[in-house]
């Protein structure tokens, strides 16, 4: 039966060659058919090159440090506090543009989406050549 709480004994744990992931929500944890939590870390530089989620929109929400953050081709610096929306199938890019760790809150909606989870279109133009 799924949790209705998540804490340190259920969050589910994985490593990308960019950053850690803690997997807070979603069908297998809670039960949760609608929205997706992630908690992401990152080592200062390491970026999460430009890619699409067809299927879902997305919210970062940036918990500690400074996210340099792409939404097509519009950037900002993201502040613990801040956030960016990403619609649907829209080329978007996250980097640790500060010296300490970068935390945020990736919220990702619908859970199940007809097409991959994650498309990478960092070798595409534009987008090869805007985050340098």
């Amino acid at each position: 039966m799924p949790e209705h709480f998540v804490t340190g004994q259920n969050v589910q744990h994985g490593d990308m060659p960019w950053c850690h992931v803690e997997w807070m929500s979603n069908l297998e944890i809670v039960g949760a058919k609608d929205i997706l939590l992630v908690r992401a870390t990152f080592p200062p530089g390491n970026a999460h090159k430009f890619h699409t989620h067809p299927g879902r929109e997305e919210i970062i929400y940036v918990l500690e440090g400074v996210a340099e953050q792409w939404v097509g081709e519009q950037k900002r610096l993201l502040l613990p506090g801040e956030m960016a929306h990403i619609p649907k199938n829209t080329a978007h890019a996250t980097r640790n543009a500060g010296t300490n760790t970068l935390k945020f809150l990736a919220i990702l909606s619908p859970v199940e989406a007809p097409g991959e989870f994650a498309v990478d279109v960092y070798d595409q133009e534009p987008w090869r050549n805007l985050m340098k």
